[in-house]
C-alpha cells in the first residue's frame, strides 16, 4: 500500500530508505536549502526515484541558506575536516533542519492522504545533530499526529543503528551505492577528508563491503 512520503536527499541513508520501503513510498522529496552538496544529491536522488518509478519533487527552502549559519551553507572552503564526530563537526548543523523539512513534508503528506513520513536519521547522527535523536523524532512525530486531521506519523527505522549496519542492510537489497552522494564540499568526486566523507568510508570499512565510492583523496 502506498501510504508514505519519503524524506530523500539522494545520500547513502536515505536512498536505503527509500529501496527498502519502495513498496510503500508514494511520493520522494527533496529539500533544496542551499548547502554545498544539493545540486549533487538531487542528481542522484531524481535517478534512483526514476530507477524504482517512485513520484519525486524538489522544494527549494532558498531562506535557510540566506538566513541560517552553518559552515554547510558557507561554501566548500567552510567545511571542516575529520572525523564526523569530532567537536569541530558541530559547524556542519543546519539549525533545526530536520523539524523544518518534516513540517514541510507532513503538511504535503496530509496534502496528499499519506499517513507516514519516512526519515533516515540513524545513530551515528546523534553525537552532532540534536535533530536526528530519538527524542527529537518522537517528539515531533507526536507534534505531527496532534497537528493533522489524519494523525501523520514519522517512520524512522533507522534511528538506533548504525551506517555500517544500514551498508550492509543496502548490500542486500543491491543498492548501487555509487549513485548516492555525501561530501559536504559539493565537489564533482567525493572530498575523502570532511566529516560526512569519513563516516562514508568507515560504514563501509565497517559493514565488510567494498566502497565504489571516487574519493581525491
Amino acid at each position: 500500500m502506498k501510504d508514505s512520503i519519503i524524506v530523500l536527499s539522494g545520500g547513502l541513508d536515505s536512498t536505503t530508505l527509500l529501496h527498502d520501503f519502495k513498496e510503500r513510498i508514494a511520493l520522494a522529496v527533496t529539500f533544496d536549502y542551499g548547502s554545498n552538496h544539493n545540486a549533487r544529491e538531487i542528481e542522484c536522488a531524481k535517478s534512483q526515484c526514476k530507477e524504482l518509478g517512485i513520484e519525486h519533487i524538489v522544494i527549494p527552502l532558498e531562506f535557510m541558506g540566506k538566513y541560517f549559519r552553518s559552515s554547510l551553507l558557507s561554501g566548500a572552503d567552510a567545511i571542516p575536516e575529520g572525523h564526523y564526530a569530532d567537536s569541530n563537526m558541530r559547524s556542519t548543523v543546519v539549525p533545526f533542519r530536520n523539524g523544518i523539512m518534516l513540517s514541510v513534508a507532513c503538511g504535503l503528506a496530509e496534502s496528499r492522504d499519506l499517513k507516514h513520513v519516512m526519515i533516515a536519521n540513524h545513530g551515528g547522527d546523534h553525537a552532532i545533530y540534536p535533530d536526528c535523536r530519538r527524542g527529537f523524532i518522537e517528539a515531533m512525530s507526536r507534534a505531527m499526529q496532534e497537528g493533522t486531521y489524519e494523525g501523520v506519523d514519522i517512520i524512522a527505522p533507522y534511528t538506533d543503528i548504525t551506517k555500517a549496519d544500514i551498508v550492509r542492510h543496502g548490500a542486500t537489497l543491491k543498492i548501487n551505492y555509487n549513485n548516492t552522494y555525501s561530501c559536504y564540499k559539493g565537489g564533482k568526486l567525493h572530498c575523502g577528508v570532511c566529516g560526512t566523507c569519513t563516516e562514508r568510508k568507515e560504514a563501509f570499512r565497517l559493514a565488510g563491503i567494498a566502497d565504489p565510492t571516487a574519493y581525491i583523496e
